[in-house]
């Protein structure tokens, strides 16, 4: 019986690390530092699929993603899909991200506003093309958490806002682009009203229950309103007055 015994514990502990040495794997994936992860990244999930701006790719391979989300999740920073980040919010897809940004088209002089601040990582992308950018977060301690992140990774033409996003920013209107991400029923006037002739609204929005559609909105210099459909998402319910509660 006592070798029987020690051989139970002497099993359990080889069990034991060796799920510690899976884990450990899976963290370290294919021992390829975080940068080389990212150009990766670009390279097989958005370059493959078709975004093709020059700036948006560098601005994506210059972002340390890792950073922007839960210390737990870091090694899974760099794979092809969204990840939580607390309080029922995501990080996006890296795809969505590029995708995105390339279809607001986003000029060195723009000023930019992001409805839905998240971690920061889109506002801190945003922040290697424009000039300035505004973003709002409904969820106060995500909104802190991503201002302090941005502030000690040097994102300094970034100010962070916590409050309704659906009321926009009034006091910096007008905008160059708007960037929403989270999904809606409908489209915030106060957004349209606070988006500059030629510029461009990037929403996701909510067919029904099941189905969003990511739109690109635009106003003509002459303030009419057109839109186009893009592809189906899935983002996170759009939080606020006239949005969901959390």
């Amino acid at each position: 019986m006592k070798y029987l015994t020690f051989w139970f514990n002497f099993s359990s502990c080889l069990m034991i690390l060796a799920a510690i040495a899976i884990n450990c794997a899976e963290k370290l994936g294919s021992g390829e530092s975080y940068e080389e992860q990212r150009q990766k990244m670009v390279k097989q999930q958005i370059v493959a699929r078709g975004v093709k701006d020059n700036r948006v790719l560098e601005a994506i391979r210059q972002v340390p993603r890792h950073l922007f989300v839960p210390v737990e999740q870091e090694y899974l920073a760099y794979e092809d899909h969204p990840l939580p980040i607390g309080h029922g919010q995501t990080i996006s897809q890296p795809y969505i991200v590029a995708l995105m940004t390339e279809l607001a088209k986003v000029q060195e002089t723009d000023v930019v506003l992001e409805i839905g601040t998240g971690s920061g990582y889109q506002a801190a992308v945003l922040s290697l093309l424009a000039r300035k950018v505004y973003t709002i977060e409904y969820v106060q301690s995500l909104g802190l958490d991503a201002k302090e992140r941005l502030h000690s990774l040097k994102y300094e033409n970034v100010e962070v806002k916590i409050g309704d996003g659906y009321q926009g920013w009034p006091e910096h209107q007008p905008f160059d682009a708007i960037i929403v991400t989270a999904a809606i029923d409908h489209i915030p006037q106060p957004l349209l009203d606070q988006l500059k002739p030629g510029g461009r609204l990037v929403i996701p929005l909510e067919a029904d229950t099941e189905l969003q559609n990511l739109l690109v909105v635009e106003k003509s210099n002459q303030g009419k309103i057109s839109q186009r459909q893009v592809i189906p998402v899935r983002f996170v319910p759009f939080l606020g007055t006239r949005g969901k509660t959390p």
